[in-house]
């Protein structure tokens, strides 16, 4: 059977082109890639984009109307301040938003308090996945519906079917409480019993995964930074690495089925985490997907025009299984 790049590229079968997937906010970069203005003629310069680059993958707008530049660039005002004294800057053909985590906390007490399983429902909570987790079922379904009915709940042989999850354990308590909340509670031990709810609503999340008909789960924390892990290995080896895998081993058990699991794990420098992708990948059958700025900025030089960074995410070739 012949297999696709991304699939081989998954299950460590080294291809002869590795995929990549792009995180693609630089529209100067595509007006002087394709000679398109890329406000005035979207739909032009985005198709001549798939001509140059077809293995970027990008989509295509439906029309070419033109779209409106932004206000914000290097040249002229390049940040802003709205009526609440947020900061804006350039991003993409648009600018900054704010994304207020914990929000609804006022300071430790609130978050001691709290109770995720209680709450169930995060729909209206803004921690990226928002939804209701207080019906295992309903989640399954409303998962399923993605996928076509007449697969049942096994993906076809070579297919690259995948799901994935954000919040794999450790972006729970940060992006519900927010930073500073968050290390301000973390190391006290009333702590425990809040990751042990996250913990039983991932539970969840991942036996509904495993119900599913996919060959591939995309799980994402960020657990480091440029200058090395964000929490200490005893926090790690507390609260995070032994769910990790508790979520895929018991997935796994569930469908009788082999699965390769895909982490990604933003790691921008190999001396840093190393570390940690190792207590990564000992988490039973897990391939690392690394995600750093890429070594280039398109012409930026030249042009003068390039004013973000292309991120790239590239599938690092692991062991057979």
């Amino acid at each position: 059977m012949e297999y696709s790049d991304v699939y081989m590229s998954y299950m460590g079968m080294a291809p002869k082109k590795i995929p990549h997937w792009e995180h693609w906010s630089c529209p100067d970069a595509e007006t002087y890639l394709t000679g398109i203005d890329y406000y005035e003629h979207p739909r032009l310069c985005r198709l001549k984009l798939q001509e140059l680059y077809p293995q970027l993958g990008l989509g295509v707008p439906a029309t070419d109307d033109p779209i409106p530049r932004p206000t914000l660039d290097l040249t002229g005002q390049s940040s802003r301040v709205d009526e609440q004294g947020r900061h804006h800057v350039r991003w993409g053909d648009s600018e900054t938003s704010i994304w207020d985590w914990g929000m609804f906390f006022k300071d430790a007490e609130d978050v001691f308090k709290f109770s995720p399983l209680e709450q169930g429902d995060f729909t209206n909570i803004p921690v990226v996945e928002s939804r209701d987790y207080s019906d295992e079922e309903k989640l399954y379904e409303m998962y399923r519906k993605g996928y076509p009915t007449e697969w049942g709940d096994k993906a076809p042989e070579g297919s690259t079917s995948s799901t994935g999850f954000y919040n794999t354990m450790f972006m729970w308590p940060l992006l519900t409480f927010g930073w500073k909340l968050f290390l301000e509670t973390c190391l006290d031990p009333r702590f425990e019993r809040i990751m042990d709810e996250f913990a039983e609503i991932n539970r969840r999340v991942f036996r509904s995964f495993a119900r599913l008909p996919v060959n591939f789960v995309v799980c994402h924390d960020d657990i480091v930074t440029s200058r090395g892990p964000t929490c200490s290995p005893k926090w790690m080896h507390k609260y995070i690495f032994p769910r990790y895998e508790e979520f895929w081993v018991c997935s796994r058990r569930m469908v009788r089925k082999s699965y390769s699991w895909l982490t990604d794990v933003l790691m921008p420098t190999q001396m840093m985490y190393l570390p940690v992708e190792q207590e990564v990948l000992s988490a039973n059958r897990t391939q690392i997907i690394k995600r750093s700025p890429a070594s280039t900025r398109i012409a930026s030089l030249q042009a003068k025009v390039i004013t973000e960074y292309l991120h790239v995410i590239i599938l690092k070739r692991s062991r057979r299984w």
